[in-house]
C-alpha cells in the first residue's frame, strides 16, 4: 500500500488549496479514506472521512463549512478542497487508509502554511 499526499505549500489567509493523495496497492474503491493535520504542538486531528463510495462524508468542528473531501476511484485518488484557510490551518496533512485486513496506512505528509 502506498499514499502520496500532493499540494501542500504557502497560502495567504482566506486563501484555498486543493490536496491529492494517489493510492495504490490495494483496491481503493472498497475502503474509506481520511485526512489529518498535526501541528508540533498538538496531537493529530481527524480533518475529514469519505466512505468507499464518497456517498457519505464527516468533518472535524474546526474544519466544516470551509473543507470539503472528495474521491475520484477511477484514478484511486482523494482530495481536500480547503477554502477560507486560516493560520490556525498550518500543518502537515496526512492521508490515511481505513482499516484494511486490520492495518491503517499513512502518507508521507504535505505541508500547508497560512501566513501572510
Amino acid at each position: 500500500v502506498q499514499l502520496v499526499e500532493s499540494g501542500g505549500g504557502l497560502v495567504q489567509p482566506g486563501g484555498s488549496l486543493r490536496l491529492s493523495c494517489a493510492a495504490s496497492g490495494f483496491t481503493f474503491s472498497n475502503y474509506g479514506m481520511r485526512w489529518y493535520r498535526q501541528t508540533p504542538r498538538k496531537e493529530r486531528e481527524l480533518v475529514a472521512r469519505i466512505s468507499n463510495t464518497g456517498e457519505s462524508t464527516q468533518y472535524g468542528d474546526s474544519v466544516k463549512g470551509r473543507f470539503t473531501i472528495s474521491r475520484d476511484n477511477a484514478k484511486g485518488t482523494v482530495y481536500l478542497q480547503m477554502n477560507s484557510l486560516k493560520p490556525e490551518d498550518t500543518a502537515v496533512y496526512y492521508c490515511r487508509t481505513d482499516l484494511i485486513l486490520g492495518r491503517i496506512y499513512w502518507g508521507q505528509g504535505t505541508q500547508v502554511t497560512v501566513s501572510s
